[in-house]
């Protein structure tokens, strides 16, 4: 594939365009008339969450060169197929880009904009191997690309998207428990305290499924308070059973080849959620 096969591989782009378009339906949420009407701040949004996450993942794949080389060492740095120094130089100016694309929007979306890379590059340079607190770190990045869609287009935070946001928080937090059961091999070399780490793999996938769980409870709540139209609930409930029976799954065999594929099986849940919030602001 060579070099700019390489690139993409490390920039993730499934990643960046989902949270290109958290940042659309973060906007969609708060505004549900934005789609049609505020094209310039929603472009711009788009591009932001697209080349910060791709700057973020390639900073990643950098600092975790040594890691990969023994749980994925067919990565492009450590295979060889990218060069460490070519990392840093395509995450710097991915970073660019997504903060000249920030600043074209508005003042406060440049400063969540900042925010958000600032705590990504706290986790990969100093929050990773703190285990929990890191999967922290990871999931406020996660939440964060909705609540700068709100911002972008209403210049603050909708009671919807703060719920959504949440949700995301915890799935993710949960998800990252579990790759942190796939991971364990290379994390215990690297002495990454992960919860798999530190308790051992059951102990981590109830901590996973914990979380798990507490999103699920959270999505009720807005169809309660009447944030949401009832297009909202048929999706949500897909989320919320795919996500308790992954718990159950993963409770049930937390080997590493399982723990693999309920993280895959999160994201498509992700996705489901994701439906959820935008047909019940439009519908």
């Amino acid at each position: 594939m060579g070099r700019f096969g390489g690139s993409l591989r490390l920039m993730r782009p499934v990643n960046c365009f989902m949270m290109g378009v958290a940042v659309i339906v973060g906007a969609a949420l708060a505004s549900p008339g934005s789609l049609g009407q505020s094209w310039q701040p929603l472009f711009y949004g788009f591009v932001t969450g697209f080349t910060l996450t791709a700057a973020s993942m390639t900073i990643n794949d950098y600092y975790d060169r040594d890691i990969d080389a023994i749980n994925e060492p067919k990565r492009p740095i450590p295979s060889g197929q990218i060069r460490p120094k070519e990392a840093l130089a395509l995450a710097v100016v991915l970073t660019v880009v997504g903060s000249i694309a920030a600043h074209l929007t508005n003042v406060f979306s440049l400063a969540t904009a900042i925010i958000a890379y600032l705590v990504f590059v706290t986790y990969t340079t100093v929050g990773k191997r703190s285990g929990l607190p890191g999967n922290f770190l990871v999931s406020a990045c996660v939440a964060i690309p909705f609540i700068y869609g709100s911002i972008a287009i209403v210049d603050e935070i909708s009671l919807n998207v703060l719920f959504f946001a949440s949700m995301a928080f915890l799935s993710n937090t949960g998800r990252e428990v579990t790759k942190g059961i796939v991971d364990l091999q290379g994390d215990r070399t690297r002495n990454v305290k992960t919860l798999a780490v530190r308790f051992g793999e059951r102990s981590a996938a109830f901590g996973a499924a914990s979380f798990y769980v507490f999103a699920v409870l959270l999505s009720p709540i807005p169809c309660f308070l009447k944030l949401v139209s009832v297009w909202f609930i048929p999706f949500v409930l897909v989320t919320d059973v795919g996500l308790l029976a992954s718990s159950v799954l993963l409770v049930k065999n937390y080997s590493r080849g399982s723990a693999r594929k309920i993280k895959n099986m999160v994201l498509v849940w992700f996705l489901f959620g994701l439906l959820a919030f935008i047909a019940g602001a439009l519908g």
